[in-house]
């Protein structure tokens, strides 16, 4: 069972000020790759599992950002940890119509 919910906003600089969008396509690829349960929303993907699981998830997508070629990486998390048992859906199951 999960026990946290980790989301994350990744804003890459890019080198010439190109869009980012191929940039945090590339991130969400490695959450794909990871096999978490995730969530992309308009501002930021929401991601289930364990917490430490979901925090060298994080720490690759930033690894990837650079190896993509962005002189840096600001990300936005935030985290929610319990250790009964964390679920997008159970804390949103209320406003799923």
């Amino acid at each position: 069972m999960a026990n946290a919910l980790v989301s994350i906003q990744i804003l890459p600089k890019t080198k010439n000020n190109e869009d980012i969008i191929p940039y945090v396509d590339r991130a969400i690829s490695v959450i794909q790759a990871s096999g978490v349960n995730y969530r992309v929303g308009p501002l930021e993907t929401t991601m289930e599992g364990e917490l430490a699981n979901l925090l060298d998830i994080v720490k690759q997508m930033n690894e990837e950002m650079i190896a993509y070629g962005s002189p840096n990486v600001i990300s936005q998390v935030k985290i929610y940890y319990n250790p009964a048992g964390a679920s997008m859906d159970k804390l949103t199951e209320k406003y799923d119509g």
